[in-house]
């Protein structure tokens, strides 16, 4: 009887492994290119995650499809497109900017196929798409965190706005801050347009300096922002600095150098401050096989863009079916992310908190956090 058991046990244990299988995952990503540092950070994320929770409840296997998209909005498109026709993926995860990442939503919204980016912010990547998803804050929830802030805690009254005028992440950010701003009784005395790529920006600071705010915000990603920084500081323009989560990177200190001391920006996660058991056991797993403490809140938001994935696609009865893993990404609710607790609603947004942070001897050191 006992060997009939055990045949029978392993003829089950054989059926079961048998049906396991292996479900494909695409990940856009900017992993070469003027965005690398923060598309090898976010994947960095995805990766981990993926490898401390690599299956299914099921036992199917989790398989991360990656593209090299770039920084490129039509290698985004690209990417998209491949993943979906070639390598049939049930969702995508991806990409970063906004700009990227509504390439990848157009082409998932055409083949019903679920989107979830960890950062792309712009209020308007999720407007009339099912499929469209992300696990950060908005633009405009960010950009009134800025203006809160600087008008409320340090009493900052007049400001100059900085905007790369090649970027919707920018145009989108700096609007939430002009109206956030001007309603809690700030003034913005100038608003000066720049591009992606510029590397003089003497006349800009110049500008900047005539104008005497009381504060920059310069809604734009760390290559520009650490060189104004530094041109501002060679002409002796010291005033309060503040960006959006597109300088949240230590990149960015490191070639800002001493001229971002000081800056301000607004962030989605502190890994000082762990906000859930899951930021905690992460935070402990990735110090363990990388023997760093400090967790980039990109990769805290990839990896909950893989978590929420996966959450979704357990609680389908076909995990394979994208469109109920769409219809339960929507349906998360008091989601315990590593970047802090996710409830997505019907749109496809999520309702989060932000922290501020300031540069501190090199570091992005924890101020306070903002919930919505």
């Amino acid at each position: 009887m006992k060997k009939l058991a055990l045949l029978a046990t392993s003829v089950a244990l054989l059926a079961s492994s048998s049906f396991a299988k292996e479900i494909s995952v695409g990940v856009t990503m900017s992993m070469s290119g003027p965005l690398a540092a923060y598309g090898q950070t976010a994947y960095e994320g995805i990766e981990f995650a993926n490898a401390l929770q690599p299956k299914l409840k099921n036992g199917d296997t989790i398989k991360l499809v990656l593209i090299d998209t770039k920084g490129d909005k039509v290698e985004s498109a690209n990417a998209a497109t491949r993943l979906i026709s070639s390598d049939k993926v049930v969702g995508i995860i991806g990409e970063l900017t906004s700009t990227n990442t509504a390439q990848v939503m157009a082409i998932a919204e055409k083949k019903q196929i679920p989107v979830i980016s960890p950062v792309a912010t712009n209020d308007k990547l999720t407007e009339q798409k099912e499929f469209a998803n992300r696990v950060c804050f908005t633009d405009s929830f960010q950009g009134a965190v800025v203006a809160n802030y600087a008008t409320k805690d340090l009493k900052l009254k007049t400001a100059v706005v900085v905007v790369d005028q090649a970027q919707v992440y920018s145009l989108g950010l700096a609007k939430a801050f002009v109206d956030a701003f001007t309603k809690a009784g700030g003034k913005v005395v100038k608003e000066i347009k720049v591009s992606s790529g510029d590397k003089d920006f003497k006349a800009v600071v110049s500008q900047i300096k005539a104008a005497n705010p009381d504060m920059l915000f310069l809604p734009m990603y760390h290559p520009e922002v650490s060189m104004i920084a530094r041109q501002a500081k060679q002409i002796g323009l010291v005033k309060p600095m503040f960006s959006g989560d597109g300088v949240a990177n230590q990149t960015f200190i490191d070639l800002g150098g001493d001229a971002v001391e000081g800056y301000m920006f607004t962030d989605f996660f502190d890994y000082a401050a762990p906000p859930t058991q899951r930021s905690k056991d992460f935070i402990a797993a990735y110090a363990q096989k990388t023997g760093k403490q400090e967790v980039n809140s990109f990769v805290a938001l990839g990896a909950d863009a893989y978590n929420v994935m996966l959450d979704a696609m357990n609680r389908c009865a076909n995990p394979e079916d994208s469109i109920c893993i769409n219809k339960e990404i929507k349906a998360t609710a008091n989601f315990e992310g590593v970047s802090g607790v996710i409830n997505m609603d019907k749109t496809g947004n999520s309702t989060r908190s932000a922290v501020i942070k300031v540069v501190q001897n090199g570091k992005a050191v924890y101020k306070a956090t903002v919930n919505p």
